[in-house]
């Protein structure tokens, strides 16, 4: 949150807090329809947070964040629908396309554009998988993927680092090395290469 301009950070903190949100959801679903159920609960109020913020139910504090932050901008609906692809996905190539998606629409509605959020969303969806060896899959799927052009993050530094950090960890295939990674984010958002 360093990286992003203040003014932004607030809705920036609600909008990843909604992933974070519907990463559980997706973690937590045993039955399909039953998540189903919950993301279309999610996207009724997305588009309740786009046409009439005041009429969203009081009492869930991520809501009110959503409400106030977001209110009268469109666009939460599409990290709902993609969070819902990834759950629906029948087969290893159409969950691939998903986390894709899912990063894709998370960064898109962080201030990115085209394709910036590929990487990111392979390695989030490596961390939601039940299976080591689907995991390894979907690190080695974000590791293939070239790095995407940096006009397509807008100058945004904190979406060009959770991309290189995204490519870090899939090159080491999901092993963490906190020092390194520590230094490339550091080193990204001081002088942003």
């Amino acid at each position: 949150m360093v990286a992003v301009p203040r003014p932004q950070r607030a809705a920036m903190a609600a909008l990843w807090a909604l992933a974070e949100r519907l990463t559980k959801l997706l973690h937590d679903a045993r039955e399909p329809l039953i998540g189903q159920i919950k993301l279309a609960w999610w996207r009724d109020m997305a588009a309740m947070i786009a046409s009439d913020p005041a009429a969203l139910p009081k009492g869930e504090p991520l809501l009110a964040e959503l409400g106030a932050t977001w209110a009268g901008q469109r666009g939460l609906d599409t990290l709902v629908d993609a969070a819902e692809a990834v759950l629906l996905a029948d087969d290893a190539a159409a969950q691939q396309n998903a986390a894709v998606a899912f990063g894709d629409a998370l960064f898109a509605l962080s201030g990115g554009q085209g394709k910036s959020g590929a990487r990111w969303g392979l390695v989030w969806a490596a961390g939601v998988q039940q299976d080591a060896a689907n995991a390894r899959d979907y690190f080695a799927a974000a590791h293939r993927l070239p790095p995407p052009a940096r006009r397509s993050f807008n100058r945004n530094r904190a979406l060009l680092m959770l991309d290189r950090w995204a490519a870090a960890i899939a090159r080491n295939d999901g092993e963490r090395r906190w020092r390194s990674e520590g230094l490339l984010l550091l080193r990204i958002g001081l002088i942003g290469r």
